[in-house]
């Protein structure tokens, strides 16, 4: 039979190795947590990292999820936008077409093109009922009063179109002649100030094409289109000329947004994006050169 000393000394041993397995224990659990709060903070980490270096590598603006942008344009201005008709088909394509592709498709964007008429974009975007407009449009101090734009893409100059043999080089040569311009053009802004001045009867329409008609029907003296888009009438039509005048306003074709759209800052990325490597310089030749 044991002594109670023993048993005393017994039971204390007992106490001491429940107490140091319970501090091991509570310890443990203690670790573990660490460790899985430490281990949760760097797979946090890693994921920050991943997205910071997609940002940094043009993966960080590809937000779109497949999302549909609508694009307004009036395609009746070749090589920017026209309507393709060849094999049957009715497809608009051209320049700013292809720039509007690479935008969306670089930010994970579907892209659906609407046509109306040039004086029915602005309205259409203020309405919010398109997400951008690409017509060639130039960024003027008055238009940005009520939508924003993107960087300049492409300058062009203007050309007075007309009969072949015609003569009229330069704006003071249209005085007393009757001149065509595209419905809320740049070129009928332009125009209406040097109307005042050289007197000259403007006569606004909605579509080139008419103003080619009317030119060749000798309703019009001459119109006032933009050189890439005259080229390209005058090669079809070979009775017709056009002379290049200097631009007297903004020039330059932009990209136009709904007043404080989320679209401005990462389609204007794209663009210079483009420009450094090229590809609006080979879209260029590709429209512009033929």
């Amino acid at each position: 039979m044991k002594s109670s000393g023993n048993i005393k000394y017994t039971y204390f041993l007992v106490s001491c190795d429940l107490f140091y397995n319970e501090q091991n224990s509570c310890l443990s659990k203690i670790m573990i947590k660490r460790f899985g709060l430490f281990f949760s903070c760097a797979i946090a980490f890693v994921l920050a990292m991943n997205v910071l270096i997609a940002g940094c590598t043009g993966g960080g603006v590809s937000q779109g999820g497949g999302q549909k942008l609508v694009m307004a344009t009036s395609a009746d201005y070749p090589p920017y936008e026209f309507r393709d008709t060849a094999g049957g088909k009715n497809e608009i394509i051209g320049f700013d077409v292809d720039i509007a592709k690479f935008i969306t498709t670089k930010l994970n964007y579907s892209l659906e093109i609407k046509d109306m008429d040039f004086n029915g974009l602005l309205p259409a975007l203020q309405s919010k009922r398109v997400d951008f407009v690409m017509a060639g449009m130039t960024p003027t101090e008055e238009r940005k009063k009520s939508v924003d734009f993107s960087d300049i893409y492409f300058e062009a100059k203007n050309t007075i179109v007309s009969v072949k043999g015609s003569n009229l080089k330069k704006i003071e040569d249209l005085a007393g002649k009757t001149v065509g311009v595209q419905l809320g053009s740049i070129q009928e802004s332009e125009m209406k100030k040097e109307a005042e001045k050289v007197k000259i009867q403007l006569k606004p329409l909605n579509k080139i094409g008419e103003m080619i008609q009317e030119i060749k029907s000798k309703r019009l003296d001459a119109a006032i289109i933009e050189d890439t888009v005259a080229k390209g009438y005058v090669a079809a039509n070979s009775d017709l000329e056009f002379n290049v005048v200097p631009n007297t306003e903004e020039a330059g074709s932009a990209i136009a947004f709904p007043k404080g759209s989320a679209l401005a800052k990462p389609f204007n990325e794209v663009l210079q994006e483009m420009k450094r490597s090229g590809e609006i310089e080979k879209l260029v030749k590709k429209w512009f050169e033929k």
